[in-house]
């Protein structure tokens, strides 16, 4: 173990919760020695729960190793980048860490892309291997042969399925095979044929424990990111990243005791809040994972009647949801300790009824792809502060500095970029060294791109982004993207894509659209028409018609002045 200490000014210690250290003890080696060591501890412990069935965490080591060695034996070596394709489900986190024992380096995947957006990120980090769910593995197969897998491992998610769903999704009746059909692509009699099935790669022997193991240098993760640019791109996580980030979220709550805690994973693990608080910092816990393939608030409220979580990461409209749906079916949410907020602003009307309602606390933090993602979290007790991101966790570093020269720092409560620095910040960008070296500074900073403000006691408030990144419901919709998407249309000349604020505090997407000559404006029809190429999130659900787009004098769109126009719009159409 080695401990990360810092000797620069750091103002928020003071603000820390009780118990939580100033800096971390980060266990040397890698992820793979992090799951290990919970399976030596807690063994007989439950370790995954997924419609019923549960996996002890002596099992899922002994998953881990055949399914490495079958993967081995599919040609998989060290530094070899394996794509995940999959939702939340217990071979996905096999799968997540077979690739890791093998000293290969993870890419996750959104299952639910489009094709273009799947294709796009292919094209970028080129694996040769897949492990996707099998619904979508028609659309591997549908690559360009230079592009396409050359071994496709197809998951049928509700073979991990306890033994009673597995029935009722057999039967004969119409919801059943309705439900069959949106987890499997067997249900329908899709065609796998050129997939090697995961139950042949996992049922095999287990890897030689003699067999290289990864460093803590090693890339582990390759996680797409919008970045600073609106570009997406790969940022590479090594190992010694993703453990540090564990352990500083795990300093964070020193409440929650090893072994002890249950945690829901309905944040999709491919995404890297979802990544780090179930696969990694869970793991690392001894914690029981709840995985559930999407959110859904009924299949939520019955696990929580059995066991409620004590750790539960999500998003505010999750939180907002399952609060009025326990309310409304008078089922108790006692019991859920702490919950952690991230992604998107945490309204007030959101935290006052949850935690009346769970007795528990709902705090919000920050953070990003870069960064394994979290930066930091508000503290976990009475001092939080409503309105910001919290404070920087332990062994982490963070200046507010003017955007126009990064080493002039900036006076309390003057608004400035966020620079960090910190044992979870990335090295780098895969295949791109000027974007890399736009936003790492001399000295291991990193730029975020976010204007914040820092009060007197530490604590961060966000006030803007240089960046243009929309979030929606959690996830980054590059406005580039959807301008290239709807720009495709015969009856566009010009558009522009912005994120206009919504009360939930993430933001909608909308597009402000110039008329090609004679063109008819139809906006169902140019949704539609996007919902072709883009994930249904970043399809716009406004569209607004305009003489033409404000643009700067060197012709560069200004998006500030296309949000106004819209909100403009939007604040005559409430007051008729």
């Amino acid at each position: 173990m080695f401990r990360v200490t810092i000797d620069t000014p750091r103002p928020w210690l003071a603000s820390y919760a009780p118990n939580v250290p100033h800096d971390v003890v980060v266990p040397e080696g890698s992820l793979v020695d992090l799951l290990e060591g919970s399976a030596s501890r807690f063994p007989g412990n439950v370790a995954l729960e997924f419609f019923g069935a549960t996996t002890t965490y002596a099992e899922l080591r002994d998953q881990i190793a055949r399914a490495a060695e079958g993967l081995r034996r599919a040609g998989v070596r060290h530094g070899d980048t394996v794509a995940l394709v999959l939702p939340n489900c217990p071979q996905h986190v096999v799968a997540f860490y077979a690739v890791l024992r093998l000293g290969a380096t993870v890419v996750e995947h959104n299952p639910l892309y489009t094709p273009r957006e799947l294709r796009h990120q292919f094209e970028d980090h080129g694996a040769t291997v897949a492990i996707a769910w099998d619904k979508v593995c028609d659309t591997l197969q549908g690559f360009p042969d230079e592009l396409r897998p050359r071994t496709i491992v197809s998951v049928d998610v509700t073979r991990a399925m306890g033994l009673r769903t597995r029935l009722a999704l057999r039967l004969p009746a119409k919801q059943a095979r309705e439900s069959r059909a949106a987890l499997t692509a067997r249900a329908t009699g899709a065609a796998l044929a050129g997939t090697t099935d995961w139950a042949d790669i996992a049922a095999g022997p287990a890897i030689d424990p003699k067999h290289p193991r990864p460093s803590a240098e090693d890339v582990a993760v390759l996680q797409y990111t919008s970045g600073t640019t609106g570009s997406p791109k790969g940022a590479l996580l090594s190992h010694a990243n993703l453990n540090a980030n564990a352990a500083q979220a795990r300093a964070w709550v020193p409440t929650i005791a090893r072994g002890t805690s249950v945690v829901y994973a309905v944040l999709p693990m491919f995404h890297a809040y979802g990544l780090t608080l179930c696969l990694t910092f869970a793991m690392s816990m001894g914690s029981r994972l709840v995985l559930f393939p999407k959110f859904d608030a009924d299949l939520v409220l019955k696990v929580v009647q059995r066991h409620p979580p004590t750790f539960l990461p999500a998003v505010p409209p999750i939180y907002a949801r399952l609060q009025r749906a326990a309310e409304s079916r008078k089922i108790s949410l006692r019991g859920i300790d702490i919950a952690i907020s991230g992604a998107m602003a945490l309204p007030e009307s959101v935290v006052v009824p949850w935690e009346e309602q769970t007795g528990g606390y709902l705090v919000e933090g920050y953070g990003l792809s870069e960064c394994s993602p979290v930066l930091m979290a508000n503290p976990v007790g009475d001092t939080r502060r409503a309105g910001t991101v919290g404070l920087p966790l332990p062994s982490t570093e963070v200046r507010v500095v003017d955007p126009e020269d990064p080493s002039q720092d900036r006076a309390i409560g003057e608004a400035g970029e966020l620079v960090v620095r910190g044992p979870q910040v990335f090295s780098g960008y895969h295949g791109k060294p000027e974007e890399t070296a736009a936003v790492l500074l001399e000295g291991g900073w990193f730029r975020t791109g976010d204007i914040v403000t820092m009060d007197e006691d530490g604590f961060i408030r966000i006030v803007d982004r240089i960046k243009e990144l929309i979030i929606t419901g959690g996830f980054n919709v590059s406005p580039t993207e959807v301008e290239e998407a709807l720009r495709g249309h015969e009856s566009i000349e010009d558009v522009s894509v912005v994120g206009i604020p919504r009360e939930s505090g993430d933001e909608e997407v909308a597009a402000a659209v110039v008329l090609a000559a004679g063109a008819r404006f139809d906006e169902a029809e140019l949704r539609a028409y996007a919902r072709g190429t883009l994930g249904a999130y970043k399809v716009p659900r406004r569209i607004v018609v305009v003489d033409e787009l404000p643009r700067s004098l060197i012709g560069k769109v200004l998006r500030r002045k296309v949000r106004e126009h819209i909100l403009g719009g939007l604040d005559g159409s409430r007051a008729s």
